[in-house]
C-alpha cells in the first residue's frame, strides 16, 4: 500500500511512501527492544541531556519543521511554528522534572523500609493523529524516554513526512538508534503491532471509534491503554460574563487549527439575556479572521486536512439547518482549490441536531440559547464526550463551584481550553481514560512497583 502526503491547500500529492513490510516492522520492534534494554539503565541526567538536545534542535529548525505540518495538514504557518515551540517546551519540562516525578516514595509500614518505585515498562506504541503532528507525538515521547522506555510511532497516514522528521529529531539529539522509531504502516497493520509481546502499553489520541478498536485489541492481549479521544467541548457564557473577551476568545477557541482540535470550543451555551450581543460580537470576530494560504503568516484559518472532513462537516451543517438551525455566517464549502470550509456560526441549535450531538471537526460554531445556569450545565453534560469545557463569568468563586458539576477532564474559567505540560490532560465518557502530561501522565507510562524490605517489625 502507498502512503501519500497531500497538500490540503491545493490537493497536490507531495510525496509517496511505500508501506513498511511485516519484516521491516519486526526489525524496528527488535531494534526498539534492544535499545530499551540498554536505555533503562541510564541516569536521569543522561536522558535529560539528550531530551534537552531534542528541544534545542526543534527550536533551531523551527521554521523548516513547521512548514512540513503546514504542507501536509494545512495548519496556518504561525500556528505550526508555535506547535514546534510547544513541543520543545514539553521536552524541556520533562527533562527538568522527571527525576522529581519518579523519585521513590517511602511509606511507613511494618517493614524495615518500604517504598514505591517507578520503573520503566519497555516499548510503548503511540498511535497519534494528524491535527497536531508534532506536539501530539512529543507529549508521549518526552515522558516515555525520561522514564527509561522506548517508543514506536504509528502516525496518521496523511502526515508521513512529519512522522519521519520526528525520527530525525531524535536521532540528531543523540538518542540511541532504535529507541524511537516511526512505523510507516496503514491502520490495517496496527493490531499486529499491538499484539506483539514487545509492546507493553498503547497510547492513542484520536476519535472515539478508533479508541474503541484499539482498546479492544489491547484488551485481548491484556495490555494497558491510555486514550485521549474526541470532544464536543461546551463553552458556557453566563449573564455576567465579559462579553467582549468571551466572544473574542470564542472565535479563537473554535477556529484555531482551522477548527480541527479535540479541545476546540464547539457548543456555545449562552444565557438568553446576553445571547444577542454575544452572537453579534462572535460573528464580527470570526468574520475578521483571514481564510487563505496556510503558508501566509497573515492567515488565521486554512484548509481542512482531508477531503472527507469537508464532506462530513457539510453534512452536519446541512442536516442541522434542515432541523431549524439558522446560519449567521458561512455554512458551506468554499469554491476554491483545496479543502476549505467557510468559517461558520450557527444559532438556534438544539440537542437533536448533528452539530450538537456529534463532534464537529472544522470551523463551525454552534450557539445554543439557555434560560439560566442550571440549563447551561445540563446541556453541557448532555454529551457522550467529556474532554474540556469553559465557563465565562465575572463571579470566579461561583464558577469554581460550577466547574465541579461539569463532566469533563478539564474546565477553564474565563479562558480557552489548552494543554500544558504542567497540568494533566484527558477526558471522561467517550473522550477516553488515563491522562497525558504532568506527573499524572508520566506515571501512566511506568510500572508502579512496591518494594518491601524486611525484617517485619512488631
Amino acid at each position: 500500500m502507498a502512503i501519500q502526503s497531500i497538500n490540503p491547500a491545493t490537493g497536490e500529492v507531495l510525496k509517496t511512501f511505500e508501506e513498511m513490510s511485516d519484516a521491516e516492522v519486526d526489525r524496528a520492534l527488535a531494534q526498539a527492544q534492544a535499545a530499551y534494554e540498554r536505555w533503562r539503565d541510564t541516569s536521569f541526567a543522561e536522558r535529560a541531556a539528550k531530551l534537552k538536545s531534542a528541544a534545542a534542535y526543534l527550536r533551531a529548525h523551527r521554521d523548516e519543521i513547521a512548514k512540513l505540518a503546514t504542507l501536509e495538514m494545512g495548519k496556518p504557518i504561525t500556528q505550526a511554528q508555535a506547535e514546534v515551540e510547544k513541543s520543545a517546551w514539553g521536552c524541556d519540562w520533562y527533562a527538568e522534572n522527571a527525576e522529581r516525578i519518579l523519585a521513590d516514595e517511602h511509606i511507613a509500614t511494618n517493614a524495615a523500609d518500604s517504598y514505591v518505585a517507578y520503573t520503566p515498562l519497555g516499548v510503548i506504541l503511540a498511535i497519534m493523529p494528524w491535527n497536531f503532528p508534532f506536539w501530539q507525538v512529543f507529549r508521549p515521547i518526552a515522558p516515555a524516554v525520561m522514564a527509561g522506555n522506548a517508543l514506536v510511532l504509528k502516525h496518521s497516514s496523511n502526515v508521513p513526512q512529519c512522522a519521519l522528521k520526528i525520527e530525525e529529531v531524535m536521532r540528531a539529539a543523540g538518542f540511541p538508534e532504535g529507541l524511537f522509531r516511526t512505523l510507516l504502516i496503514s491502520g490495517a497493520k496496527v493490531n499486529r503491532v499491538i499484539e506483539d509481546p514487545r509492546i507493553r502499553l498503547v497510547t492513542l489520541t484520536g476519535s472515539d471509534d478508533a479508541g474503541s478498536k484499539v482498546a479492544a485489541a489491547a484488551g485481548r492481549v491484556l495490555k494497558k491503554t491510555v486514550l485521549e479521544l474526541g470532544g464536543s467541548d461546551p463553552y458556557i457564557v453566563l449573564a455576567d460574563a465579559d462579553l467582549e473577551s468571551a466572544a473574542r476568545t470564542a472565535a479563537v477557541a473554535r477556529n484555531q487549527n482551522s477548527g480541527q482540535s479535540c479541545i476546540a470550543a464547539k457548543r456555545f451555551l449562552v444565557v438568553d439575556s446576553v445571547a444577542d450581543e454575544f452572537e453579534r460580537r462572535l460573528v464580527d470576530a470570526v468574520r475578521a479572521m483571514k481564510v487563505g494560504d496556510p503558508l501566509d503568516p497573515s492567515t488565521s484559518i486554512g484548509p481542512l486536512a482531508r477531503e472527507d472532513l469537508c464532506v462530513t462537516l457539510e453534512r452536519q451543517v446541512k442536516e442541522s439547518v434542515a432541523r431549524g438551525a439558522k446560519i449567521l455566517l458561512g455554512g458551506e464549502r468554499l469554491n476554491r482549490p483545496g479543502y476549505y470550509f467557510a468559517p461558520t456560526v450557527l444559532t438556534n441549535v438544539t440537542p437533536e441536531m448533528p452539530v450538537f450531538r456529534e463532534e464537529t471537526f472544522g470551523p463551525v460554531a454552534s450557539i445554543i440559547r439557555v434560560k439560566d445556569t442550571d440549563e447551561a450545565l445540563r446541556l453541557a453534560n448532555d454529551s457522550i464526550y467529556g474532554l474540556g469545557a469553559s465557563i465565562w463569568t465575572r463571579d470566579v468563586a461561583n464558577a469554581q463551584k460550577l466547574a465541579r458539576r461539569v463532566e469533563s477532564g478539564q474546565v477553564f474559567i474565563n479562558g480557552m481550553v489548552a494543554s500544558d505540560p504542567r497540568l494533566p490532560f484527558g477526558g471522561v465518557k467517550r473522550s477516553g481514560y488515563g491522562r497525558e502530561l504532568s506527573a499524572f501522565g508520566m506515571r501512566e507510562l511506568v510500572n508502579i512497583q512496591t518494594i518491601w524490605c524486611g525484617p517485619a517489625r512488631a
